[in-house]
C-alpha cells in the first residue's frame, strides 16, 4: 500500500501543471497560451526534481532510522511527514511554500518506498519473497492509474480545486497505513539484532500462522510428512537466527566504505566451498559485488526508457495527431498493470528473476526500436501516432512484467527516434542480465549472504548447495526435540 502513494504523485503531479486553476497561482499570465496562462520551465522542473531531492536525502538517513527506530516505526513517521507535506501543498500561496512541501513529499516518500520493500523481503518467506517485492510495480501502478483518472475528473475546473482535490487525495494512503500498522508485527529479522529474541518469534508466528507450524519440511521435497523433518516454522527460525547471529559475530569489522571494496569481484567471481560460520562475509570484493548488482539494476530500469516514455508519451501522441492523448496514456498505464499481475504470476509459477529480465529487455528494445522506426519514415503523422500508441502499450506491458515487477533535456528535440537509443541500451541490459545476475528464486536472505560469500559465479546461483541450511535444519529438529520433551 505504500508503494501506492509513490505511484499516485507520479500520475497526478504532471497533469496539475495544465491545470488553470494551478497555473493561476504557479504560474503568469500569457495571452498567446490556451487558458492564458503559463507556467516557468524553472518552476515544472524544481516540482518534480525537488521530489526526488528529499528522497534522496530520506536514503541517505535511512540506516540510521532502520537502526534504530525498525521498520513500523519509520514507516509510522513517513505517514506524519507525508501528511504534513500534503497540507503544505494544498495551501501553498506561492511556488517557495510549494517546493517545501515537495521536498517534504519526496523525504516521506523515500521512506515509505524503502521501509515497506525492506519489510516485505524480511517478512516474506523465501518462496514467496519474489512476488511480494514484485507488489511494488503492482502498487505503483494502481496509484498510477487513480492519480491520472482523478487528474481527468478535475482537470477542466477553474479554480483552485482543481489540483487541491488530487493533492488532497493524497492524504489517503498514509491515512490507511498508519491505522493498518498496528496490526502487523515488527520485522522478526530487525528484532533479533538488538536481541529481542521472544518478540521476534512472536512476530514470525504472527506472520506465518498456526499452519507453518505443523508443515513439515522434507530435505528431498517428496516428503513433506517425514518426522525427521523439523516444521517449516522451526527451520525458518533456525536459519535466522543463524544468518543473525553471523551478521553482528563480524559487524565491529563493517563499515559503511566496505560497500566499494574489493577487485572486479562482479566480473571474475571465483567459487570456493565455504563453511557458514567461517565465512568472513567481508572479505574483499564481496560486498562490493551486491553494491555493483544493486545499482546496476537501478540503472537498467532507467536504460530502458521508461521515463521518457512516462514523461513524453502525451506530447508524442498530441504532435501526431492522436485527439485523444491523455485517454491513451491512461489506457498504456492499464497495460502496465495487466503486465504487473502476470508478471508476478510468470516469477512464481514459470521463470525466474534473470529469464524474466532478459525476456523484458529484449521486448522493450523491440518496442522502442520500432517506435523509431514509425517515426523515421513518418514522422508527426496519424499513422505514426497510432504506432507509438500501440508499440508504447507493449512496452508499457511488458516492463511493468518484466523489467519493472529519464531524459529530458533533448528529448522533444530528437522526438520518438530517440527510441534507437533506448533499443541499443535494452541490448546491453540483456547482456548484462545474462552474464552478471544471478537467479535468487526460492532463496532465504541468509542462503543469499552465503552464496555470495563463497563468490559463486551468477550462472551457477541456481545449483548451490547452501550449508547454513542444513546446520539451520539440524538444530530446528533439536529444538523441536526439546519441546517435546519438556511437554511430556
Amino acid at each position: 500500500m505504500a508503494n501506492l502513494q509513490y505511484g499516485f504523485d507520479l500520475a497526478a503531479i504532471g497533469s496539475l501543471q495544465a491545470m488553470p486553476g494551478f497555473l493561476k497561482v504557479f504560474g503568469y499570465p500569457d495571452p498567446g497560451s490556451e487558458g492564458g496562462y503559463a507556467i516557468d520551465s524553472t518552476v515544472q522542473q524544481l516540482i518534480t526534481s525537488l521530489l526526488t531531492l528529499g528522497s534522496f536525502v530520506s536514503s541517505l538517513v535511512a540506516g540510521f532510522f532502520s537502526a534504530y527506530l525498525g521498520r513500523r516505526q519509520a514507516l509510522w513517521l513517513a505517514c506524519i511527514v507525508n501528511a504534513i507535506a500534503c497540507a503544505i501543498q494544498i495551501g501553498a500561496p506561492s511556488a517557495g511554500v510549494l517546493y517545501l512541501g515537495r521536498i517534504l513529499l519526496g523525504f516521506a516518500n523515500g521512506f515509505l518506498v524503502t521501509f515497506s520493500n525492506i519489510y516485505t523481503a524480511e517478512a516474506s518467506p523465501a518462496h514467496l519473497r519474489g512476488v511480494m517485492v514484485a507488489l511494488f510495480a503492482y502498487w505503483v501502478n494502481i496509484g498510477s492509474i487513480m492519480g491520472a483518472a482523478v487528474d481527468n475528473k478535475t482537470k477542466e475546473r477553474m479554480d483552485r480545486l482543481s489540483y487541491r482535490i488530487p493533492l488532497a487525495c493524497l492524504y489517503i494512503v498514509p491515512t490507511f497505513l498508519f491505522v493498518a500498522l498496528f496490526f502487523v508485527p515488527e520485522s522478526p529479522r530487525w528484532l533479533l539484532h538488538p536481541g529481542k529474541a521472544q518478540a521476534a518469534r512472536q512476530a514470525l508466528e504472527q506472520l506465518r500462522g498456526t499452519s507453518y507450524a505443523t508443515i513439515r519440511a522434507s530435505s528431498s521435497g517428496d516428503d513433506s510428512s517425514d518426522e525427521m523433518s523439523p516444521s517449516l516454522l522451526e527451520l525458518e527460525w533456525a536459519e535466522m537466527v543463524k544468518g543473525v547471529e553471523e551478521e553482528k559475530r563480524e559487524q565491529g569489522n563493517v563499515t559503511a566504505l566496505d560497500m566499494f571494496r574489493g577487485a572486479s569481484p562482479c566480473l571474475s567471481p571465483h567459487p570456493k566451498p565455504t563453511n557458514p560460520h567461517l565465512t568472513n562475509k567481508n572479505e574483499p570484493g564481496i560486498d562490493l559485488r551486491r553494491t555493483i548488482l544493486c545499482y546496476s539494476m537501478i540503472g537498467c530500469q532507467s536504460a530502458s526508457g521508461v521515463w521518457f516514455l512516462i514523461g513524453y508519451q502525451t506530447y508524442f501522441f498530441t504532435v501526431s495527431g492522436i485527439t485523444k492523448a491523455f485517454e491513451y496514456s491512461i489506457m498504456n498505464t492499464c497495460f502496465g498493470f495487466l503486465g504487473v499481475n502476470i508478471g508476478m504470476y510468470a516469477i512464481r509459477n514459470w521463470l525466474g528473476r534473470r529469464a524474466i529480465l532478459m525476456l523484458g529487455a529484449i521486448a522493450c528494445g523491440l518496442c522502442q526500436l520500432a517506435s523509431a522506426i514509425a517515426a523515421t519514415v513518418s514522422p508527426n503523422s496519424l499513422p505514426t501516432g497510432q504506432a507509438l500508441v500501440a508499440f508504447t502499450a507493449l512496452f508499457m506491458f511488458f516492463y511493468n512484467g518484466c523489467v519493472g515487477a529519464a531524459s529530458y533535456p533533448v528529448a522533444t528535440e530528437l522526438g520518438a527516434r530517440y527510441g534507437y537509443i533506448w533499443a541499443g541500451s535494452n541490448l546491453a541490459c540483456v547482456v548484462f542480465f545474462y552474464f552478471f545476475i544471478p537467479e535468487m528464486k526460492g532463496r532465504s536472505l541468509e542462503e543469499l549472504d552465503e552464496i555470495f560469500a563463497a563468490r559463486v559465479a551468477a550462472r551457477k546461483f541456481k545449483s548451490y548447495q547452501c550449508l547454513i541450511g542444513e546446520a539451520a535444519r539440524i538444530d530446528a529438529v533439536n529444538a523441536e526435540g526439546r519441546k517435546q520433551n519438556w511437554e511430556m
